[in-house]
């Protein structure tokens, strides 16, 4: 393997090289806390609904109890979304070997929710309603209450980020040689005591 040279200049491919490379730790962390915060959202209004018993208009999670108007907007969970598939695609370079294979599942996972999300903000701009519905509805909200398919979106979404984050944090050698930046741990450091 040749070692990571970064392009010159100041260039939006050089800018991913890095969060790829050397500032993969650190972007990885960025992104883990906005998915953790929605995750957090995301039960809060769950626990709402189906241990407080409230009805789903007032389960508004955390920042909804202040902002009402955010659970309902679909600008909100339209830029979610986008953020989701934008930092999954940014951050697959640092990924190698089996940690890419399980990135790459939760980033085709998180492009159909994207899609899903986009029929509903679509609707929602064009106050258009598809499906003979009467509020803005996705395909497979069709067979799924929307509380309920979006925990399941997130989880099936979130299960294999976790399990490329295992395989990126305890490469094989092979992988080790592969990648370009420094997430994981050395484990003859780690093994001695020194980090």
């Amino acid at each position: 393997m040749t070692a990571y040279t970064a392009p010159a200049g100041g260039s939006a491919a050089g800018l991913i090289d890095r969060l790829n490379g050397a500032r993969h730790r650190a972007a990885l962390n960025v992104f883990m806390l906005i998915v953790l915060a929605h995750w957090a959202e995301h039960l809060t209004q769950a626990f709402q609904i189906w241990v407080l018993d409230r009805p789903v208009k007032q389960s508004r999670g955390v920042l909804g109890q202040w902002f009402p108007w955010l659970v309902s907007s679909e600008w909100l969970h339209y830029g979610y979304a986008l953020v989701m598939l934008t930092g999954l695609w940014l951050l697959r370079k640092g990924f190698v070997g089996r940690a890419r294979t399980w990135w790459m599942v939760a980033f085709a996972i998180q492009f159909w929710h994207h899609i899903e999300h986009l029929l509903l903000f679509i609707q929602a701009q064009a106050g258009v309603l598809f499906f003979g519905k009467a509020v803005p509805t996705s395909v497979a909200q069709l067979v799924f209450p929307r509380v309920e398919l979006h925990l399941l979106y997130n989880t099936i979404v979130f299960l294999p980020m976790v399990v490329a984050m295992y395989y990126h944090l305890r490469p094989s050698p092979a992988e080790r040689a592969q990648a370009d930046c420094n997430c994981a741990p050395d484990r003859e450091l780690v093994s001695s005591g020194h980090r």
